[in-house]
């Protein structure tokens, strides 16, 4: 594939679009703050090989790349991502002598470059981010009344301009990208999802939309919608693969799970290292575990197909029983190929809320190298076998 160096700005060569044996194509992005440049890099690789998901699912960062991803066009759309990272990996405030390191952290040791990356995450802090959030000042701090979309350390207003800037939402709302993202509801504490198909976002989607879906408390205010309150979904389930693979009517479906967090990861030895390996676990949201439950299901799912196959026809058209089980049967296929990001030797406790251009410029490019090491394996782009209802794939572990 000719095309240009790893995370070096420029132009994305692609091939002619790709129809995949599968009915359903969907793009499935975790969240994870800073992280989420290693969804750009997987984004890139689906453009660059020609696959086009028709249905983007995204909690947290993972909606406001969602977001990019779905309202623009292929020809643009890596261009639009890349800026949008460009921007709002910058600080308020601009340091020279800081700015000139940049080029350099890569080189340097791992000790070395914790400390750089440290730093990052402290300014990061202390001054916000260009064009994505702001920090309150000291009147959070004090613990007084502010209201419901006041009480957070940062101001979050300039990044719906952002967006607006960066995202064409009419189309999003047209299409022809489904698009959905998760959100929790303040008052109730229930899970929902805003879908530019159904329910009260259907063909209404805007920047508050997914907004709402990275609004994590406390840093980031709850935002208005028709009335109700909205926080981050990730409070409740960080990856929003259930969604694609729960939908009906069913579908032959292929989900490139995208995640930021690994379940998997070594021993702590210090309480910084503890409270990363918390983090990890968390948000990681247990994807193999939701995986696993699916399968399950499919198998059974099938299982009752064929055993309908062996009811009298007349039986299945009468029986309430049979037609209630009908209605569960299924012998669709399913596959999930899983994109988990594999932190460097240098990350810590501070790897998601540190918006360094070097560090993001990194993500990409292990996105982009995931994807295209994932895509050389030509048969997981195929429909399963016959008798397997559900398969998922890992490049990181072989299989």
């Amino acid at each position: 594939m000719n095309r240009r160096v790893h995370g070096e700005p420029g132009a994305t060569r692609r091939r002619a679009a790709r129809r995949l044996d599968f009915q359903t194509v969907a793009l499935v992005l975790q969240g994870g703050g800073a992280l989420g440049s290693y969804q750009g890099g997987v984004a890139e690789g689906l453009v660059a090989a020609g696959i086009e998901p028709d249905w983007v699912a995204g909690i947290s960062i993972g909606a406001l790349n969602a977001a990019l991803i779905a309202g623009n066009p292929v020809a643009t759309r890596v261009q639009r991502l890349r800026e949008f990272w460009e921007t709002i990996c910058q600080p308020v405030g601009v340091v020279p002598a800081v700015q000139a390191l940049q080029q350099f952290v890569h080189g340097v040791g791992p000790e070395t470059r914790k400390v750089f990356s440290a730093f990052e995450a402290w300014r990061a802090v202390v001054g916000g981010q260009r064009e994505f959030f702001a920090p309150r000042g000291i009147t959070p701090w004090l613990g007084g009344k502010q209201g419901v979309t006041q009480a957070s350390f940062y101001d979050t207003a300039q990044m719906k301009s952002t967006l607006e800037r960066f995202v064409d939402f009419d189309r999003v709302n047209a299409g022809p990208m489904r698009v959905s993202v998760g959100t929790v509801n303040v008052r109730s504490g229930n899970f929902e999802y805003f879908d530019n198909t159904e329910g009260p976002a259907c063909r209404a989607m805007r920047a508050e939309h997914f907004m709402a879906s990275a609004a994590l408390p406390p840093g980031f205010p709850a935002v208005e919608i028709g009335g109700e309150y909205y926080w981050d979904g990730g409070l409740v389930s960080n990856t929003p693969l259930a969604i694609v693979l729960d939908a009906t009517p069913r579908r032959d479906t292929l989900a490139f799970q995208v995640d930021l967090w690994s379940a998997r990861g070594p021993l702590p030895d210090n309480v910084y290292d503890a409270e990363e390996r918390r983090k990890d676990i968390v948000y990681s949201s247990r994807t193999r575990a939701v995986t696993d439950t699916m399968a399950r299901q499919q198998r059974y799912r099938r299982l009752l197909r064929e055993l309908l196959e062996q009811v009298p026809a007349r039986a299945r058209r009468s029986d309430p029983w049979c037609q209630q089980a009908q209605q569960l049967a299924c012998s669709r296929q399913y596959a999930v190929i899983h994109l988990i990001y594999q932190d460097k030797d240098w990350e810590g406790l501070s790897k998601d809320y540190e918006f360094g251009p070097q560090s993001m410029r990194e993500h990409w490019a292990s996105g982009l190298a995931d994807i295209e090491r994932t895509l050389a394996n030509e048969a997981w782009l195929r429909l399963p076998p016959q008798g397997q209802e559900f398969v998922a794939h890992d490049s990181h572990r072989g299989r």
